[in-house]
């Protein structure tokens, strides 16, 4: 499987250094990817861009440990209270069907374009997958075993504790997998929106000066980060994927 994926990866990079160099692509749309990577290494060597990349590497991460817990309880919440579902959940799938870039404005206009703006807005675009990921986590869990768990007098805590949470996990580690991914965009994006700091804004005032070899070297850099804590997480799940059985 890896050499599979090396494999497509290589050819795609070669593609990616072949048509500049060969002259089929305009290389100052498309700069060889020899380019970019020097570019890139280049810019990691200056203060100024590794703050912004620390400035979005803490909005990244208050915004997943803010909205996966809340994700998460919000959703076992919603799972034990068929009630409260059938209410809350026409509101959760119209809110998850909106893109929520329409909803960027909002924020800004309310919080301005500091850090929490930036962490807010990533909350708000994270939190309903892993609801909804929770939720059917929770549904999806034996009956039996809460029975059971009941029958012995578990509280509420402990049956989530003992019975759903290690029922949940693979689910919720495929949820955070996505969470991760959507986080990123938002974050980045509110940053090219609105921001001061932040690699997003960096981008975006490089896609503005046109200045090609600097805008594929922000965009490879945050591909590959996100790519690398995706296969982490992958990891961690293949080695709970016994939990399913």
């Amino acid at each position: 499987m890896w050499a599979g994926r090396l494999l497509l990866l290589g050819l795609a990079l070669g593609l990616w250094e072949a048509l500049p160099r060969l002259g089929w692509v305009d290389d100052e749309l498309l700069p060889p990817f020899s380019a970019v990577l020097e570019t890139l290494f280049e810019l990691l060597r200056r203060p100024a861009i590794r703050g912004d990349l620390a400035t979005t590497a803490m909005e990244l991460t208050a915004a997943i440990l803010i909205s996966v817990p809340t994700g998460i309880f919000l959703g076992i919440l919603l799972a034990e209270n068929q009630r409260l579902a059938r209410v809350c959940e026409p509101l959760v799938f119209f809110l998850f069907s909106v893109p929520k870039s329409i909803f960027l404005p909002l924020f800004i206009l309310t919080m301005g374009i500091g850090f929490w703006q930036k962490v807010a807005f990533g909350c708000f675009s994270t939190i309903l997958i892993v609801l909804m990921s929770a939720t059917a986590a929770i549904r999806s869990v034996r009956g039996e075993h809460v029975l059971v768990a009941r029958s012995y007098g578990a509280t509420r805590a402990q049956i989530t504790r003992h019975v759903y949470l290690p029922s949940m996990l693979p689910v919720l580690l495929e949820a955070l997998r996505l969470a991760v991914i959507f986080a990123t965009t938002a974050v980045v994006l509110a940053e090219m929106y609105a921001s001061r700091t932040g690699i997003g804004q960096q981008i975006a005032s490089w896609g503005e000066g046109f200045m090609m070899r600097q805008l594929f070297a922000g965009v490879l850099l945050i591909s590959t980060t996100a790519i690398l804590i995706n296969e982490a997480i992958r990891w961690i799940e293949t080695r709970c994927s016994h939990w399913r059985n």
